[in-house]
């Protein structure tokens, strides 16, 4: 099954992060913040691990990076990593994509992160996290350019490092801005003068860089497989191409690279192109770094329909001559790790003997077509302490062995899901559904294990788009997304087991969106949104999805909303001209009520309050929360915060009349998550600085049954949820 990569807040009104109140406004004071308990709802990685890197002179001392999810220590006591960025918030949602990581050999509590998750425009410049604690605390740098932690070429590097001649001195490899240097452990950056290779605003730049010795390397991903790939210094001044380095499209960018100190030889793999996607051709080379003699030592060229390039390389620290690569986007035959003894004279595929147990996160096991050693392995790493112990990250996890032979996902604490869709139950074994990019919707019968019946299949989704359960029939839920036998489902026990809707839409192939059940589960909204922004007319159904009909009247794209007390009733917000439409014939047709609202945004939210008809909440970002008790014939802007992203309601503190609500807004100057136990008149704060986690303006639920739980979406740090302590 090939994955698809999650797409990730494109375009100039994602970034939109708003740190002060507009003019002429004032913001109600929020109450005391109630002390709070936030953890993960274990699922399991989830998401892309692109690096990788135990440190050389600290037994059990690792870090990891993710694209969107943040940076990781381990614990090996423990046998969990630690999220070590979960502190940067709204306003810093690009510095969650992790571009590069650097240790310092020589003091071992020294740790660097290069952040930033996208170069366009509309995104914020990177910047350097740097800790003398091993990632307890930071100190922060910011750049004046740009990183693409998100973007092709995220699996290769480390394009950060510690000079291997004094740990004052820091190197950064840039994707449009040539070599920074910094010499005063990352406080201060500047354009490291004479490195040959020349900024480009399209390219990969400095894609790795690796000290061999006191000599520093320096891969360069924008050659046009003729002109040098990779450089070096031996004072940090004068750069030359390194000589008889490898040629040709099998050859064209250097991934990564490792240097066996033994031998005196430097592995590089190659690629036709950066990956993780695209490759269709590489080769593992090594360079006797005292004779500058160049041997080809790749395990297995690829060829015809076995196309791939090679991604991850790791040298064993304990034993001369023993290396082990991956092979990168082989669809065919499926990646594996090779691994050699001998110098690469001979190799073997660790594939071939693998025995994996996926116990521990079984939603890795979705199908008979997926690929069972993982996908996008350009992160490998040999502990320095023990030859047998190997992890490898992939598009979905992070793999461990320490026998060569048996295999699991080391990936405890270690959660970066990109989370779209949100339920909690009023009733049944599960608190939460949830659905996500690329792992489609899982049913939480625990917070505290990965889901037990894994993905939900019959069919498979690679990720969601819509999730809905009718509100007077909780065992009836439905569920829409990219997936490759039908587009949407049904269930009849609460989420558990699901069979596919006997008939879809033309549209649900291409552009399957968000969908909606009426309360006693008889009618079905089905929405219809290309993943380029392109919207289609809504669909309805009334016999469980054997039979669909166009609702003209429906705002094209637009997320319909069921009344949670009168199944003959739907809402609809209209983005392109703030109108909120309704229909009373259970979706036949819908006509505007309240107008004038603020408009333009898809990611405005339009709510339902549970166990009341006509009681709608609207949030509008920097534009305002607004609340309707008429069904939406009129409106009435919230006065008690200035910003709202997302809204949701959980179960009523004692002695309250209505339900708690839960907002993703800002009622003074800071973006962080509030409950009110008042309808609203009031709020409390209820994460801290130390839990922001990056974006989480896509949906917020209260749980229905316990007071006081929330459960919270980030892109890339999971779901969240939270209980009072």
């Amino acid at each position: 099954m090939h994955v698809t990569r999650r797409t990730v807040l494109a375009g100039a009104a994602a970034a939109a992060a708003l740190t002060a109140l507009p003019a002429g406004q004032t913001a109600a004071a929020a109450g005391a913040a109630p002390a709070y308990r936030w953890r993960n709802a274990v699922v399991g990685g989830t998401g892309f691990v692109t690096g990788v890197l135990f440190h050389p002179a600290v037994r059990g001392l690792a870090y990891a990076r993710t694209d969107i999810g943040g940076a990781y220590r381990w614990d090996d006591r423990a046998a969990r990593w630690t999220p070590l960025t979960d502190h940067l918030g709204w306003d810093d949602w690009n510095l969650l994509g992790v571009e590069a990581l650097a240790v310092d050999p020589a003091h071992p509590d020294r740790v660097y992160l290069a952040l930033g998750a996208y170069a366009q425009s509309w995104a914020g410049n990177g910047a350097v996290l740097r800790s003398e604690d091993r990632g307890a605390t930071w100190t922060r740098s910011d750049l004046t350019v740009k990183l693409g932690a998100n973007e092709n070429g995220r699996g290769m590097g480390e394009r950060l490092l510690v000079d291997p001649r004094d740990s004052d001195t820091l190197w950064l490899g840039t994707r449009h801005d040539g070599l920074l240097k910094s010499t005063d452990r990352g406080a201060t950056w500047a354009a490291a003068n004479g490195f040959p290779g020349a900024p480009s605003a399209s390219g990969q730049g400095v894609c790795l860089l690796v000290a061999v010795g006191r000599t520093l390397y320096a891969g360069w991903a924008d050659s046009d497989g003729t002109t040098p790939n990779l450089y070096r210094t031996a004072d940090g001044v004068t750069w030359e191409a390194v000589p008889g380095a490898p040629a040709g499209a099998a050859a064209k960018v250097p991934v990564r690279a490792a240097y066996d100190c033994h031998t005196r030889e430097l592995y590089v793999t190659y690629a036709d192109a950066p990956g993780p996607n695209g490759q269709s051709d590489g080769s593992v080379h090594k360079l006797a770094v005292a004779r500058d003699t160049w041997t080809e030592v790749t395990p297995v060229s690829p060829g015809g329909a076995d196309a791939f390039g090679y991604g991850g390389v790791a040298v064993d620290a304990r034993r001369p001559g023993a290396v082990v690569v991956s092979t990168n986007n082989r669809w065919a035959a499926v990646d594996t790790l090779y691994r050699t003894t001998d110098g690469g004279r001979t190799w073997t595929s660790l594939k071939d003997s693998a025995v994996f147990d996926v116990s521990e996160t079984p939603y890795l096991e979705w199908g008979a077509d997926a690929p069972k050693f993982g996908w996008w392995i350009q992160a490998v790493g040999i502990d320095p302490y023990d030859s047998k112990h190997i992890v490898y990250g992939t598009g979905a996890t992070l793999y461990g062995t320490r026998d060569l032979k048996h295999w699991a996902p080391q990936i405890r604490g270690l959660e970066e899901a990109s989370v779209v869709q949100l339920v909690s139950p009023p009733v049944g074994e599960a608190h939460l559904l949830s659905g996500s990019r690329d792992i489609g919707v899982l049913y939480h019968e625990r917070l505290t294990a990965s889901p037990s019946r894994g993905m939900a299949t019959n069919p498979v989704f690679g990720s969601a788009t819509g999730l809905a359960q009718a509100a007077a029939k909780p065992s009836y839920v439905v569920r829409t997304g990219w997936g490759d036998h039908g587009n949407g489902a049904h269930s009849a026990d609460g989420g558990r087991t699901w069979a596919p809707f006997e008939a879809q839409p033309a549209l649900a192939k291409d552009a399957p969106g968000p969908i909606a059940v009426n309360a006693d589960g008889s009618a079905l909204l089905w929405s219809f949104v290309h993943w380029d922004g392109t919207r289609y007319p809504a669909h309805r159904s009334a016999d469980n999805g054997a039979t669909w009909t166009e609702i003209a009247s429906f705002p094209k794209g637009a997320t319909p909303v069921a009344d949670p007390v009168d199944p003959a009733v739907f809402y609809a917000y209209d983005m392109d001209t703030g109108t909120v439409l309704a229909s009373t014939d259970s979706g036949l047709t819908f006509t505007a009520r309240a107008t004038g609202l603020p408009s333009g945004d898809s990611q405005f939210k339009l709510v339902a309050a549970p166990g009341r008809t006509g009681d709608l909440w609207l949030s509008t970002k920097w534009n305002g929360l607004y609340r309707s008790t008429d069904g939406g014939a009129s409106f009435a802007q919230v006065d008690s915060c200035w910003a709202s992203y997302t809204l949701g309601f959980g179960k009523a503190a004692a002695g309250a009349d209505y339900p708690a609500i839960y907002q993703v807004g800002s009622t003074e100057a800071s973006t962080a998550v509030y409950r009110s136990d008042d309808g609203a008149k009031s709020w409390v704060r209820i994460n801290d600085d130390a839990h922001q986690w990056g974006w989480t303006g896509e949906i917020i639920v209260g749980d229905p049954r316990v007071y006081g739980r929330v459960y919270l979406a980030t892109n890339g740090r999971g779901i969240q949820y939270g209980e009072p302590v």
